[in-house]
């Protein structure tokens, strides 16, 4: 069949569609920004169209031949209106399917308590509730997936859940922790997401998912801390914690900021547990599953130890987050263009120059003045920003779409070319770019670009406030990372970065389809 995704360049979408290639389906992917999905390894076997789904003039001609199109977006975190962005949404999607003559639409929602209105409901659920019954009454044959937690790695619900418990021995807690909850396996999710394709025509509902055991929140962290051979936690519920402070909390704790943590906290004070398991008479479970929760947590960490994961949460772009790509006009259109240029000799082989330049952040940190890019990560995560704890997917390749602590990578020509786009809190729009330079007769050269477009009279001096540094941070990041290459050459690695820096690896890579989470976005993937 043809399947249509949606969201493939986020954390769902992402392992979803090498699961469908596996099963023999055709696949075309709906994105915003194509190239996002540019370095992936399955790029080649699938269709890529541009379209954004609030934008019924896209999404008709993406849903031109399709069997079964999955809906894999939400709006959470784009403002107070991602309630009606959603619907908005959800109502393109399915009369457009329903016009193109769509056979199946399948949806991955959220459970919610059996027998609660809608009205009580975080806004989070709520509206993945109201998505799921617009789909349903859209005409097409409707699959929609209700599923709680899900556990792998690089999903927002296991960061919280691994940084959580591996920060705080002892730990204050909201009374959310006591609220039962049944967890699944990202396995499990995007199996059912494949079966789902081919389901009788006549079958058109919701079915809850879930893994085998009904847990706490508090038993999770203390089944994690047994997992992961840590002593037991020291847990100490208090009733004082808002779902407010309670995002702020997790948003200092752990590498998922606030305006992420917010809507999944809200959520953790509904008891979400299935109470049906009708979906097993249309997508039987194999021997062995659905895994276990220690199980999942097992599959998942082994992911970020051998640096496997393939998506994450930061896979979707940040709510707020800038998107314009690197003007090519200098002045851009007369507006200014703050540049800070650097350049060096390097005495070594591109590869070495280049192995440095791919590897930078996360682990590696950024080679200049540890304490100021701690400082300034700090800084972002007051006001609301990512901060420097997203670190990095993979340990030494990058793709364009990853983001590296606080930066998305933009672009990147292998071997020669890393641009990276700024996503920290900044009153104009920041670029970093570092090149290597072989022209085959003499040295190579570094040259190293830091442009900054300024937004109103704030975003001018702000460049100009911190202009004064720029000798030290962006000179000295040139220097090191040319000695740097000079020990990659000689055959030693780089030392490993200052612990002040603090720019640990969030969670290593990225989950394989063999671990999961609740989405995140603006019609941002999960």
């Amino acid at each position: 069949m043809t399947c249509l995704v949606t969201g493939a360049s986020g954390y769902i979408g992402g392992r979803l569609v090498p699961e469908l290639l596996a099963a023999g389906h055709r696949v075309r992917c709906l994105v915003r920004t194509p190239r996002k999905l540019r370095d992936h390894p399955w790029a080649d076997r699938v269709e890529i169209v541009r379209g954004d789904v609030t934008d019924a003039e896209s999404v008709a001609p993406a849903m031109d031949g399709v069997d079964v199109a999955y809906y894999l977006v939400h709006a959470l975190g784009t403002g107070r209106d991602f309630e009606r962005t959603d619907r908005a949404a959800a109502h393109v999607f399915g009369e457009q399917a329903r016009r193109a003559g769509v056979r199946r639409l399948v949806y991955l929602g959220g459970l919610t308590p059996a027998g609660m209105p809608e009205s009580e409901l975080s806004p989070h659920l709520r509206s993945r509730a109201e998505v799921g019954r617009v789909l349903l009454d859209s005409g097409v044959p409707t699959a929609v997936l209700r599923a709680a937690v899900i556990i792998g790695s690089g999903s927002a619900s296991f960061e919280m859940l691994r940084y959580l418990t591996e920060r705080l021995p002892v730990m204050v807690t909201p009374r959310w922790v006591h609220t039962r909850i049944q967890p699944i396996a990202v396995r499990d999710v995007l199996r059912v997401l494949v079966g789902c394709a081919t389901l009788p025509a006549h079958v058109s509902r919701a079915f809850d998912i879930g893994g085998p055991e009904v847990l706490t929140y508090l038993d999770m962290m203390r089944r994690y801390a047994a997992v992961a051979g840590l002593p037991r936690r020291l847990i100490v519920p208090v009733p004082v914690l808002t779902p407010g402070l309670s995002s702020h909390w997790v948003g200092l704790v752990t590498p998922v900021p606030a305006s992420i943590a917010r809507p999944l906290t809200e959520s953790l004070r509904h008891e979400v547990v299935r109470t049906e398991r009708d979906i097993e008479r249309y997508v039987p479970s194999p021997p062995g599953h659905p895994l276990g929760f220690d199980q999942a947590v097992d599959l998942a960490l082994r992911r970020v130890r051998e640096a496997q994961v393939v998506t994450r949460w930061s896979s979707a772009s940040v709510p707020g987050a800038p998107s314009d790509p690197l003007p090519t006009d200098p002045d851009w259109a007369g507006g200014s263009l703050y540049t800070d240029r650097r350049e060096r000799e390097a005495d070594v082989a591109p590869a070495a120059l280049w192995e440095v330049i791919e590897g930078i952040g996360g682990e590696n940190g950024w080679y200049s003045f540890p304490l100021a890019w701690a400082v300034r990560g700090w800084l972002d995560r007051l006001v609301g920003g990512v901060g420097l704890r997203r670190g990095r997917r993979d340990a030494r390749r990058l793709r364009v779409g990853d983001s590296l602590d606080f930066w998305r990578v933009e672009e990147i020509q292998r071997g020669q070319l890393l641009r990276l786009r700024a996503e920290m809190r900044l009153p104009g729009l920041a670029w970093l770019e570092m090149r290597v330079d072989d022209t085959g007769a003499g040295p190579v050269r570094y040259r190293q670009r830091a442009l900054f477009h300024p937004r109103g009279l704030l975003g001018h001096l702000y460049w100009w406030s911190v202009s004064p540094f720029h000798a030290v941070v962006f000179g000295g990041m040139a220097r090191n990372i040319v000695r740097a290459a000079a020990r990659v050459e000689e055959g030693r690695p780089p030392p490993p970065k200052p612990a002040a820096a603090g720019c640990r690896t969030a969670s290593g890579p990225v989950a394989s389809p063999e671990d999961g989470t609740v989405p995140p976005g603006r019609h941002r993937p999960p």
